[in-house]
């Protein structure tokens, strides 16, 4: 009973707005603002809440542990130190997970198992000290060795940024599929983060048929105009590639390799004339969840501001009316992680499996987002004013939510983690 589960990243009580994200467009327009800790995770936890309604199944990942006072001792951060060292070891960017690994379902590897890689993230100081905590916390979720494999990161030589560079194209989830793996050259004004041999070596790794991946270039273009990830700029669903017109470095080369490993799909693409490279950006209209639907349809779960975006409404109400593959076009309010750059679609990691097989602790279901909510509200800082980092009440307070958190669910194995 193969499905796709969808893995939320819990808002952690640290989220902060520093502006740590070089190339993030959104990252750098708010730094310095007070963030809203509480709120972003309520909005978090609300989206997977409108998900399960849909029928679709939910899980979550905990944030991991911050501050992380083995970045600060390593880097003997103290007075005078550059403050964003300091902001580093207090970012809450682990709740986007769709950058905590790359996942290959079961029907696509040698083994018959799923197997997960947690990405190096190497690009990023605030990034790159999560990935032996996540791999951690993806040991414990999926323990059982008889379905999935968890491996280490692959070597810091090469940027890995996760599922947000890697796509799957399939008839059914559950059917053998094609992933498409996006990656960047360097030299252009904001640093391309997922490297090409990055990518190849997470597909060796999950013993995937090369006649089954596609390793494609990200469009220099959409790099420089804020589009971090691959994510930013398309998203895949099944047979449905949705897709900015200049997502990629060769669009019809692209389409043409996909095409070519997989002759079922069929690609949505925005064209420039009617949603433009930087209001795609802008609103995320591509950094979405493209899900299917327990009716079979397909639905787009966007950020409220592609609602706001007169230019991507319009377009979404004329891809409804036209009769295409997406049927479904759903707003959701994530505007505390919008604000540092991460939509509904930087907050999953999308994992084909079982739910049997996965640790049930890690599985929503209504009783779990009740816990989680009173936790979050009575525990979580209304506010933390940039200002804040640091301060050794304010640590205290963090920490003793997150352990709130972990006692709470009873996943008190991730007290073993070490940042």
């Amino acid at each position: 009973m193969l499905r796709e589960i969808n893995f939320d990243g819990i808002v952690g009580p640290t989220h902060n707005y520093a502006g740590l994200s070089l190339g993030n467009i959104a990252s750098a327009r708010h730094a310095g603002q007070t963030s809203h800790p509480r709120a972003a995770a309520l909005q978090g936890i609300a989206k997977m809440r409108a998900n399960m309604a849909l029928g679709l199944a939910q899980g979550f990942l905990l944030p991991l542990p911050r501050p992380n006072q083995g970045l600060l001792r390593d880097l003997a951060v103290g007075p005078g130190s550059e403050p964003a060292l300091l902001a580093a070891a207090w970012s809450a960017s682990s709740m986007w997970t769709a950058n905590a690994a790359t996942v290959s379902p079961a029907p696509d590897t040698a083994d018959g198992r799923c197997h997960l890689t947690p990405a190096n993230l190497v690009t990023m100081l605030h990034r790159a000290q999560e990935w032996r905590d996540t791999a951690h916390q993806l040991r414990v979720a999926f323990a059982d060795e008889r379905h999935f494999t968890v491996h280490d990161a692959v070597p810091d030589s090469f940027g890995d940024e996760g599922a947000a560079n890697h796509m799957r194209l399939c008839e059914r989830h559950d059917a053998p599929g094609v992933e498409v793996f996006v990656y960047g050259r360097p030299g252009g004004a904001f640093p391309a983060r997922q490297h090409e041999q990055a990518s190849r070596a997470v597909a060796r790794l999950h013993a995937l048929a090369p006649e089954s991946c596609i390793f494609i270039e990200q469009n220099p273009e959409a790099i420089a105009a804020g589009a971090f990830h691959n994510d930013v700029v398309a998203v895949a669903n099944e047979r449905v590639l949705f897709t900015h017109a200049r997502a990629f470095a060769d669009q019809a080369g692209a389409y043409r390799a996909i095409r070519a490993a997989f002759p079922a799909l069929e690609v949505v693409e925005v064209p420039e004339e009617a949603v433009s490279l930087a209001e795609a950006i802008r609103s995320y209209l591509f950094n979405a969840q493209l899900v299917t639907l327990p009716t079979g349809e397909m639905a787009l779960v966007v950020p409220d501001e592609c609602r706001d975006s007169p230019s991507v409404w319009r377009w979404c109400e004329a891809m409804l009316a036209s009769n295409g593959p997406i049927r479904k076009v759903i707003p959701v309010d994530v505007r505390q992680s919008m604000a540092n750059g991460g939509g509904p679609a930087c907050l999953r990691l999308r994992v084909v499996a079982d739910p049997k097989t996965v640790d049930q602790r890690f599985l929503l279901d209504d009783a779990k987002a009740r816990v989680i909510e009173d936790v979050v509200s009575t525990m979580w800082p209304e506010l933390i004013p940039l200002a804040q980092l640091g301060d050794p009440e304010l640590a205290r307070g963090v920490s003793a939510a997150r352990e709130a958190l972990i006692d709470a669910l009873g996943l008190h194995e991730l007290r073993a983690e070490q940042g």
